[in-house]
């Protein structure tokens, strides 16, 4: 049972091919089985349906869609406290890295006994300011090089 167990979880391994393909075919599925307002309609063993609401279907869609592309995959609650290593892989940083942006107050922590947890909610937050400021210095660039080409 725990090797069954351990063999579904994708959240530490890459999919194997055969789940790939399953679900590259289960992503376009249920993406044409939705109705036109964007709901899933799903029939239950006993034969009735349950109609699943847009954003529900566009997150198993996404989902599939990722497993598809042979990624590995974590569903994280906004709510979830997360451990230093895992707050620095979210962002795909060391996580030494991660302890010197805790230290500087860049994303806020918590402390647990002698550990840092990080709420998931802070970490995307830390992420949106930093991706707004490099977007916001490529375009600046973007700019200058414009500028640059003109004259």
């Amino acid at each position: 049972m725990a090797n069954s167990a351990l063999a579904a979880d994708l959240t530490h391994r890459l999919p194997t091919r055969e789940e790939i393909e399953s679900a590259a075919e289960a992503a376009t599925a249920l993406a044409q089985a939705r109705e036109g307002d964007g709901r899933l309609v799903i029939a239950s063993a006993d034969g009735r349906e349950l109609r699943l609401a847009p954003a529900i279907s566009d997150i198993l869609v996404d989902l599939l869609g990722h497993v598809a592309r042979g990624d590995m995959v974590t569903l994280v609650p906004t709510s979830a406290m997360l451990t230093t290593q895992q707050a620095a892989d979210i962002l795909n940083v060391s996580r030494p890295y991660l302890s010197s942006l805790l230290k500087k107050g860049d994303i806020p922590f918590i402390p647990v006994g002698s550990h840092r947890r990080v709420m998931h909610a802070d970490l995307v937050a830390y992420k949106e300011r930093r991706d707004a400021v490099r977007n916001a210095a490529l375009d600046e660039l973007a700019r200058l090089g414009q500028e640059f080409d003109a004259s």
